[in-house]
C-alpha cells in the first residue's frame, strides 16, 4: 500500500515537473505542445515555425527556429540560408485564481454571516470584494521564410546565415529532447 502511495507521488511529481520545463528541440506533436515544423514551398525555399510553451523565452524560441532553418539547409545540401519574412508572436492571457486563504473564518474583519437585503432576498455581502491573484502568461511561436543558397552567404545581408556556424554556435545551447 505505502510503495503504491510513494508511486503515485513521485508520478504526480513528474508530470507536474514536465509542466515546468521550456520546450525541449524537437519536432512539434500535436497542438499545444510546442516544437518545430517546416513546410516546403519550392526547392530551396521552406516556411520554418517554432513554438515553445509559457515557460520558454523568447530568445530560446527564436534560436530554436535558426537551429531548425540551419539544419534543413545542410541536410537540403547548401551553404547558407536567408530569412525572407521572419515574424516572433507573443500569445499573452491573464489567468485570475481566488486566493485560497483570503477568507479566514477566524478573522475579525470579515464574517460570512454578513448580508443584505436586496430585490426579495438576503444576499451575501463581502465589503472587500473577492481577493483575486492575478498572472500573465506568455506564449511565443517564431516563424520564417527561408531561401537557401550555395556557395559563400551575400555580404552584406543581415538577413543572410552560415549554416554551419548557426549549427555549431546553437546546439549546445538549445535543449533538445531526449530520444
Amino acid at each position: 500500500m505505502r510503495a503504491t502511495a510513494l508511486a503515485a507521488v513521485a508520478a504526480a511529481a513528474l508530470a507536474v515537473g514536465a509542466c515546468a520545463t521550456p520546450t525541449a528541440y524537437g519536432p512539434a506533436q500535436g497542438r499545444g505542445v510546442g516544437g518545430y515544423s517546416e513546410t516546403r514551398l519550392e526547392s530551396d525555399r521552406y516556411r520554418v515555425t517554432f513554438a515553445g510553451n509559457s515557460v520558454t523565452s523568447r530568445e530560446q524560441v527564436e534560436m530554436g527556429l535558426l537551429l531548425r532553418a540551419a539544419e534543413l539547409t545542410v541536410g537540403d545540401g547548401y551553404d547558407w540560408f536567408a530569412t525572407v519574412n521572419r515574424a516572433t508572436d507573443r500569445d499573452t492571457r491573464l489567468v485570475g485564481r481566488p486566493d485560497p486563504f483570503a477568507y479566514d473564518r477566524y478573522s475579525p474583519y470579515w464574517s460570512p454571516f454578513w448580508r443584505y437585503y436586496h430585490r426579495g432576498y438576503w444576499r451575501p455581502f463581502d465589503p472587500w470584494g473577492p481577493d483575486i491573484d492575478y498572472r500573465q502568461i506568455d506564449r511565443y511561436e517564431a516563424s520564417a521564410e527561408i531561401i537557401m543558397g550555395r556557395g559563400p552567404k551575400p555580404a552584406g545581408d543581415p538577413n543572410a546565415f552560415d549554416a554551419r556556424e548557426v549549427i555549431q554556435n546553437l546546439s549546445g545551447r538549445v535543449p533538445r529532447r531526449p530520444m
